[in-house]
């Protein structure tokens, strides 16, 4: 009886650290000025890290095939997260800007924030997380 009980708590254990990873958020990208080069999509989880370069939680770069792009984030746990994209056209790995620091190629936030003289912070960009979630994102370029 005592094995039963052990057997019957660690299965509940493990039901609940399964699930903590059962959410899934959906970028998708429209307005792209040419159909070349790759867009990287950074996802944050921590404030004080957006929209730093290689401080993002997860990072893809999909190849700009068409005047849409969209990707899939699974198994992330229920949590605040926010999006930072921008389309590398020359591939360079590099969001290139002009001499004042404004960036030249395509970029873009979730929530769709437009920024005026510095970039969003993090909860400006934002949204809890509970399930399943779509952030439809128009680049500024």
């Amino acid at each position: 009886m005592r094995s039963f009980i052990c057997a019957s708590l660690i299965l509940v254990l493990v039901s609940f650290t399964q699930n903590d990873h059962h959410c899934s958020l959906t970028v998708k990208v429209s307005n792209f000025r040419s159909i070349k080069g790759v867009l990287e999509i950074g996802l944050y989880r921590v404030p004080s890290s957006f929209p730093e370069v290689g401080q993002t939680y997860r990072m893809v770069r999909v190849k700009v095939e068409s005047s849409d792009v969209t990707h899939t984030f699974t198994n992330l746990a229920a949590d605040n997260y926010a999006v930072c994209v921008y389309h590398d056209e020359n591939s360079n790995k590099v969001c290139d800007k002009n001499i004042i620091g404004i960036p030249t190629e395509g970029y873009g936030f979730s929530n769709n924030i437009r920024p005026r003289w510095s970039a969003p912070n993090f909860n400006e960009c934002a949204t809890h997380l509970v399930s399943q979630k779509t952030f439809r994102i128009q680049l500024i370029n």
